[in-house]
């Protein structure tokens, strides 16, 4: 058994190993920067660097599994804690390529750290307006409601839970909500279209339908889609289509009371509000190429207001909040017309993490290349004396 071990240790920690980690790495890269032409960023992530396996299809029809990133750099980072760290001969010569290696394996970290934490979204504000909470990209989410004067309790529902659900079926039941909603045929891009009496059966009582579109090269374009029923106790049901691109959600009366129903984009609260006081913007001369588009903010937490400006190269870093200026419109605004401008949201518990893996890494090799220079010296030193 314990040969066994020493064999399967002695292979995780090989050269060999090593090097078809990089050269699979290098071939998942490759064949995923071909993949964004046709399939966009978002979803070749997903597929090659967030998954443990790919299928990739070779020439379009032959499936060929491969090793996704996510698997590859958990494999590399064993490879290189056990080889590089625990493996390693300690002495003064190895000391710098010690500290190296265990800044990689902290850039390794932050990487896993962001990829399972982070968040990012976006905010866009007319002038005057305030928020604070910001809209995923991509996430989605199913919120339930009763509509009342004043605070609002919301209900919600990650929309992924509908692709890991058997048959795309998929039922929330919660006390203190008067009916069962049940959501099916899930659906990742789609349109309503009106349908006519030969084919209604598949829509609601309005005589609409969600029709499948092809997913779109910018994620984040996608509008999903899906059909609910809304079930009271007493066998009563409402028939409703949900669509991120409505504008207003599915209402009902229910028990005297109205209940709403909505696909949205998912919201998260920062802990702190950002009120939009003024968009400035220009052009180059004789161009509409903008030389520079900033926002001037009032940042208010716990009561303190701060006032900051957000441009195109500074953004505002706060309690690991990052905003960017992203965009502004309309675009085709006349003079003195509102403007909105839009702030790209991102939250990274390991933020700082890179920068310090980095920082590490540049001490074990400047140390490594000076007692290597070191060395080198006295040995040179001695044959000459000799």
């Amino acid at each position: 058994m314990m040969s066994f071990l020493k064999r399967v240790i002695d292979a995780l920690a090989s050269y060999k190993l090593a090097c078809l980690l990089f050269v699979l790495l290098l071939l998942l890269t490759f064949l995923g920067t071909l993949e964004q032409v046709e399939h966009g960023i978002y979803e070749v992530t997903q597929r090659y660097f967030e998954s443990l396996v790919v299928i990739y299809p070779f020439l379009g029809f032959i499936p060929i599994p491969l090793p996704g990133a996510y698997l590859l750099l958990a494999l590399l980072s064993l490879n290189l804690f056990l080889g590089g760290v625990v493996r390693m001969r300690k002495n003064v010569r190895t000391y710098g390529i010690l500290i190296a290696h265990i800044g990689i394996l902290l850039l390794i970290a932050a990487g896993f750290v962001k990829h399972q934490y982070a968040r990012e979204g976006y905010i866009s504000l007319y002038e005057g307006e305030r928020a604070h909470e910001y809209e995923s990209y991509f996430d989605w989410e199913f919120a339930i409601w009763r509509d009342a004067d004043g605070p609002t309790r919301e209900y919600l529902i990650d929309a992924d839970r509908l692709g890991r659900s058997r048959g795309g079926r998929w039922t929330f039941r919660h006390p203190e909500i008067p009916f069962d909603l049940t959501v099916a045929n899930y659906l990742r891009n789609s349109v309503p279209r009106r349908l006519d009496a030969a084919t209604a059966d598949a829509a609601t009582d309005d005589g609409f339908a969600l029709e499948p579109l092809p997913l779109e090269v910018e994620a984040e374009a996608n509008l999903p889609g899906a059909y609910a029923i809304l079930r009271e106790p007493d066998g009563t049901e409402h028939a409703a289509l949900l669509w991120g691109g409505a504008r207003h959600p599915f209402s009902v009366e229910i028990d005297g009371a109205v209940w709403s129903v909505d696909l949205r984009r998912q919201r998260r609260a920062m802990p702190f509000t950002i009120a939009l006081n003024r968009f400035v913007h220009a052009f180059h001369p004789n161009t509409t190429i903008p030389s520079k588009f900033l926002s001037e903010v009032t940042r208010i937490e716990e009561g303190v207001a701060q006032d900051v400006q957000i441009s195109m190269n500074e953004p505002m870093r706060h309690r690991g909040y990052t905003l960017y200026q992203a965009s502004w419109g309309p675009q085709d605004a006349p003079p003195g017309a509102p403007l909105f401008s839009t702030f790209a949201v991102a939250w990274d518990p390991a933020e700082d993490l890179p920068l310090w893996a980095c920082v590490v890494i540049t001490i074990g090799l400047v140390f490594h290349f000076g007692v290597m220079l070191t060395y080198y010296l006295r040995r040179e030193s001695r044959r000459q004396a000799s």
